[in-house]
């Protein structure tokens, strides 16, 4: 594939500079380390609330398999009130505040991130953060969509190439709700419980004791068909109501930009 050639070739004349990745071990920024694994750089991974342990254990799983340097960093995004509060631009004060962290170690490299070319027509205020720090978004500036990241990915058998796709956990709550480390563990178990029934992707949407749960539209008969084993389970974790969302999985913007 042309685009990635390309784009392998721009990050070769950073290698000597060198070249920082916030990666998160999701397919897009995996992608993006694939390609210059082998050049000048270091992946800097963040463990926080906003993410579950396994994928903290996929990234470095990776970084390990591929040889290539990992800072595996401590973030605490409820110590500030401007994302503890979840406003509509939180990830905007998210991303600025851990790429600052970054900046600050990887000083005169070249830093960068997986946005990808169909993020850019999301709503995803973050990416303000990443253009007022310099940080740049190879896969973007390529104009690689998510797409042609799959199936790069599956064509060079890269490791975890068939992952799910995923969102910080933050993005399970509706804007303007205060976030709490006990509710997003409640978040991280009820999707647990869903995928141990065999659905691989769902989101568990908590709007105070109520839970919105989405599955993709094509699983939501078999969902309904074990609905009572697996509603039983999350209320095992004080949650009083459970919903099925009949429109199924949908981005977090289009969840809860939304008068409800």
């Amino acid at each position: 594939m042309q685009k990635f050639n390309d784009l392998k070739n721009f990050l070769a004349k950073y290698s000597k500079q060198g070249l920082c990745l916030a990666y998160s071990g999701g397919i897009d920024s995996s992608a993006l380390l694939f390609l210059c694994k082998d050049f000048n750089v270091v992946a800097v991974t963040f463990k926080s609330v906003f993410q579950d342990d396994d994928e903290i254990i996929r990234a470095i799983d990776f970084c390990k398999f591929y040889g290539v340097k990992q800072n595996v960093l401590e973030y605490h995004p409820l110590d500030n009130d401007n994302i503890k509060n979840n406003p509509t631009d939180r990830c905007y004060y998210c991303k600025r505040e851990f790429f600052l962290k970054i900046k600050s170690f990887a000083r005169d490299m070249y830093i960068m991130d997986g946005t990808n070319a169909d993020d850019l027509d999301t709503y995803r205020p973050g990416i303000f953060a990443l253009k007022e720090l310099n940080i740049k978004s190879p896969l973007a500036l390529f104009n690689i969509t998510k797409k042609e990241i799959r199936e790069f990915a599956k064509i060079n058998s890269i490791k975890n190439f068939d992952v799910s796709s995923n969102s910080c956990y933050a993005t399970r709550f509706p804007y303007n709700t205060p976030l709490c480390e006990n509710d997003l563990n409640i978040v991280k178990l009820a999707e647990k419980i869903i995928q141990s029934h065999g659905f691989r992707t769902c989101r568990f949407r908590m709007h105070n004791n109520m839970a919105r749960i989405e599955v993709p539209v094509d699983e939501i008969n078999k969902f309904i068909g074990i609905r009572d084993v697996i509603v039983k389970e999350i209320k095992s974790l004080n949650i009083s109501y459970v919903t099925l969302d009949l429109e199924g999985m949908r981005s977090s913007d289009a969840a809860f930009l939304v008068n409800l």
